[in-house]
Formats: structure tokens, sequence, C-alpha cells
């Protein structure tokens, strides 16, 4: 992992044990000659005397020359400190050619395994290994898409050390074979019928693995055509009289908001997209939130500009209601599907509750 050391003498880095600087952790850490172990700067361990102090650049350096880390967790004190801890620990995950176990993160930041484990979680709403296996998984369908990559380089470039332990996963990683995903869906089977409801038309796609998407439009076969190009050589099929009932089902569920919608999903995004994806799951219809506040639930509080964009990304309208977030003003932003459909389903599910909509609760324009 690489560090930019700004710590150049041992005054400066002792200055930093002192005031236990979070920044300063991953930059260099402290020996205590007495104990036998080393920690990280911000360590929220005794401070010993300076004389028995002896400064490495790595923990690699501090454990060659017979140095334990301590298992003292950091203090870390604000949420911007922790914040940082935990992006460093998520660097080091990237940045390893095998996923590294949760004792060697624990000891990367300082903390004993189990403070990290819930202060990760507390941070990114993953666990460590849930952000390892999307980070892979994100990382192999980028290896996959690149024509130059045989599937067996992209699966050990993605960080899986062995052919086994991939396809152990694969299916939850990919929907479906890697050499299928690699040829844009070849071998997939992607049933999909489309129907018409208020809103337009809409279409709804099915894996193996649950709904893939859902798409709103004006046009029925210009959505057919973006499914076609999401899975450009999967084996579509349209649905038969069974199918069309799920259809009916989504339908429903947007004509009426009070039925609810509950449907195996096949969610593939990046470990961000997925965590603002589960945020929005969480919001009660008839209900919005705003981007800051999807932003600091998933731990990520300058995040907003991101958190918009996965709602963009998201491809399953109302199953994940992106529909419900909203300006911090209360203003409706950009819709995927159209703004004036999100207004629509906004109005449709406050009146289920039997609050006043959005529009009616705006101030209006003196006409006098």
């Amino acid at each position: 992992m690489s560090r930019n050391n700004i710590y150049k003498s041992d005054n400066e880095r002792w200055e930093a044990v002192q005031a236990r600087d979070a920044s300063a952790c991953g930059q260099f850490v402290y020996a205590v000659r007495t104990t036998g172990v080393y920690r990280h700067p911000c360590a929220s361990a005794r401070l010993p005397k300076r004389e028995n102090i002896i400064f490495f650049k790595s923990p690699e350096e501090a454990a060659a020359a017979g140095y334990r880390p301590s298992r003292r967790a950091c203090t870390a004190g604000t949420e911007a400190d922790r914040a940082a801890l935990v992006a460093r620990a998520c660097r080091l995950i990237e940045e390893s050619e095998t996923p590294p176990c949760l004792d060697e993160l624990a000891a990367e930041v300082g903390m004993s395994s189990f403070h990290f484990h819930r202060q990760f979680k507390a941070e990114t709403g993953l666990t460590p290994k849930t952000y390892s296996s999307a980070y892979r998984a994100r990382k192999l369908r980028e290896k996959l898409s690149e024509s130059s990559a045989s599937v067996t380089n992209a699966i050990y470039g993605a960080g899986f050390n062995s052919n086994s332990r991939f396809y152990e996963n694969s299916d939850q990683l990919l929907g479906m074979h890697a050499r299928d995903y690699r040829a844009g869906g070849s071998g997939a089977v992607i049933r999909f019928a489309v129907g018409q409801c208020s809103l337009g038309a809409i279409i709804v796609a099915q894996s193996q693995r649950g709904v893939c998407a859902i798409f709103i439009g004006d046009d029925p076969d210009l959505l057919v055509r973006d499914l076609q190009d999401r899975f450009p050589k999967a084996q579509l099929i349209g649905g038969d009289i069974e199918f069309e009932t799920l259809v009916a089902q989504v339908v429903g569920f947007i004509e009426t908001p009070s039925i609810g919608l509950h449907l195996p999903l096949d969610v593939q995004g990046t470990a961000f997209q997925e965590r603002v994806w589960r945020a929005l799951r969480e919001i009660p219809s008839g209900t919005t939130v705003s981007y800051a506040e999807i932003a600091a639930r998933i731990g990520s509080p300058k995040a907003v500009r991101a958190v918009a964009q996965a709602c963009g990304a998201n491809r399953l309208a109302v199953a994940i209601p992106c529909h419900r977030v909203v300006r911090s003003n209360g203003d409706v932003s950009g819709y995927r599907w159209g703004v004036e459909r999100k207004k629509e389903l906004l109005r449709r599910e406050a009146n289920m509750n039997g609050e006043p909509s959005i529009e009616s609760t705006k101030p209006k324009p003196c006409t006098s």
C-alpha cells in the first residue's frame, strides 16, 4: 500500500502520537521497547515515555524488527477521523492482490478485529468481507469487458486465487457464467414482457436470479431496444401468460402503491451503488428523503453527488424507489424515467397516506 509520508522527523512523529492524530495513521507506526508492541499514532493506549519509543515506516518493518501489533484501538474521535481510517482499509482491500483477512485490516488501522468490524460496517453499511466481494465482482466485470482479457486472467486479475473459489460464487457475482457475461450475456436466458400503465409503456425482465430490469417510457420498442443493449447476446424470450402476471403485479403497484411490491431482485452494481440502493428500499412509501440524507445514512455524508449518480444508475424503476429522493429544499429533481413520472408517483403515494402532495405544499404565486 503506497504512503506519502509527510512526517519527516521523529519530533514530528512524536507530536502526532501525543495528539493521537488519526491522519497520521498509515504514515508510520511506533514501537515500545518495554512492551515489545507497535501501535498506530492514534492508538488509545496510555502514552509511553519518549525514550522508550522507536519509529518505523510501516507495520511490516516493525514486525520484521521483532515487535508485535498492539490490540488497543485507535481513538479516531471524530466522524471524519473514523471515516478516514475506514477509507484507508477500503484502499487496502482494493490494492491487495488477494483479499486481506479481517485481522490484517484491523492491524493496519490499529484497531482490534471486533472494533474494526463494527466501525467498518457503521461507516460503509457493509462488512469488510461483503465490501471485498462487491469490489472483486466489479473488478471482474471490468476485466471481462476487456476484449483482450481471457476468462482465466480476468478471474485472477480480480483477486481470486483459484478458479474453483471463483466458480463457487460466480452465480452471485455475475448472475451467469463468466464466459456468458464476457460475451454480452451469451447463454443467459432473460424473459421479458411489455405492458402499459398510466405512466406509459413498461417493460419487466427477469434473469435466472430475479427481476433484472424495470423500465418505463413512452415507446415500447425503445424499451425493448434498451434491454437488448444491456444484454446484447442474451437469449431474450417474450413472457408467457404466467410471466405477464409479474408485469401486472408491477403495474398494479404503480397504480395503487398501497398494495406494496415484493420481488426477488437481481441487483448488480458497485459496492457504493448497492449501499445506496439498499437505503432507498428502506424509505417508506409516501415519504421522501433528500440526497444528503441518503448520503448520511450510508456513512458518506459528503457523497451527495455520488448518491444522485447511483439513483440515476438504478434500472429497477419503483422496485428500488429512487423516485422518493428529492433535493434538500424539497424540489423534485431529475429522474431516469422523466420528472413528470416522478411527480406522479410521489403524488399517488402521498395521497395513499392522506398527506398533501409535494406540488400542493409549494407556495402558489399571487395572481392578483
